[in-house]
């Protein structure tokens, strides 16, 4: 499945939601709630990422994306927005700083920068 499926999905639950449905009871609990279990997953991304292997990883960078997503929803964004803004970054000139680093190597490339603030 792919985000923009996800997100569908998501936003069909938000406006028909299904009984004893997970995603229908954070919007029901509202920004809040959604907006905590947001840092909730980030924090389990941290934990993985410092000793519970790779699986573990990408379990919770997927709980993360989804509960942003409900998120995005809930304040009634799109998918398309976030897209639009790594866009808008990815056309601004870079600053001389960044035009000086040289590209990571394999080895040192983690795909870090590329939702990161700094990184644009």
């Amino acid at each position: 499945m792919n985000l923009n499926r996800l997100f569908e999905i998501i936003l069909a639950r938000r406006e028909n939601p299904p009984p004893g449905s997970y995603t229908a009871r954070l919007f029901a609990a509202g920004e809040d709630e959604i907006v905590k279990k947001v840092g909730e997953e980030a924090v389990e991304v941290i934990l993985a990422v410092k000793g519970q292997g790779d699986e573990r990883v990408i379990s919770e960078v997927a709980d993360l994306f989804y509960h942003t997503l409900v998120l995005l929803a809930a304040r009634g964004l799109t998918l398309a927005d976030v897209e639009a803004e790594l866009e808008r970054r990815h056309a601004s000139p870079l600053s001389p700083a960044l035009r000086a680093t040289p590209s990571p190597s394999p080895e040192r490339s983690s795909g870090e920068g590329a939702g990161a603030k700094g990184g644009r």
